[in-house]
């Protein structure tokens, strides 16, 4: 069942079972305000076992683009379209999002985006590959980040 994320009042629904819970749930609602913020889009999410192809299609633009594969469970997922981007959302249980940003438009930004909730390790599938820039946050503390950009086709 879908759940429209509230950055006013955050809510660790759906998040229960990670260790870093209200971390997550601030990074969570600080991406609702975001999108509410910059398009008026109402961020919802849903559990990932009821949303597969956004897990599965995160997980080959991952598997393909850098042989990565993310060992956490994932728990929830977003998946919309905003202003001519293809959006799609992971969050897992350990505190780290993943999300996709894919242009509709041939030529436009193309790019995966990892954060990290304030408290979890850097995951080691990512150590060595990514730094990771800090970002202070109300809602979530210290957010740390990076990305790639995507090459291919999906």
């Amino acid at each position: 069942m879908p759940y429209t994320v509230d950055f006013k009042n955050v809510s660790t629904v759906g998040l229960e079972s990670s260790p870093v819970v209200d971390a997550l749930a601030g990074l969570r609602a600080n991406e609702a305000r975001y999108y509410k913020n910059k398009y008026d889009h109402d961020f919802t999410v849903v559990p990932a076992d009821e949303a597969p192809e956004t897990v599965e299609y995160v997980r080959n633009i991952l598997a393909t683009e850098r042989n990565l594969v993310i060992s956490s469970k994932p728990l929830e997922v977003s998946s919309f379209e905003v202003d001519g981007l293809r959006m799609a959302y992971v969050f897992y249980e350990s505190g780290l999002s993943i999300n996709v940003m894919y242009a509709i438009e041939d030529g436009g930004k193309r790019a995966v985006g990892f954060k990290l909730s304030d408290g979890m390790e850097v995951p080691e599938e990512l150590a060595a590959s990514f730094k990771f820039a800090r970002q202070k946050s109300k809602l979530a503390g210290t957010i740390r980040g990076s990305y790639f950009v995507i090459k291919g086709q999906y």
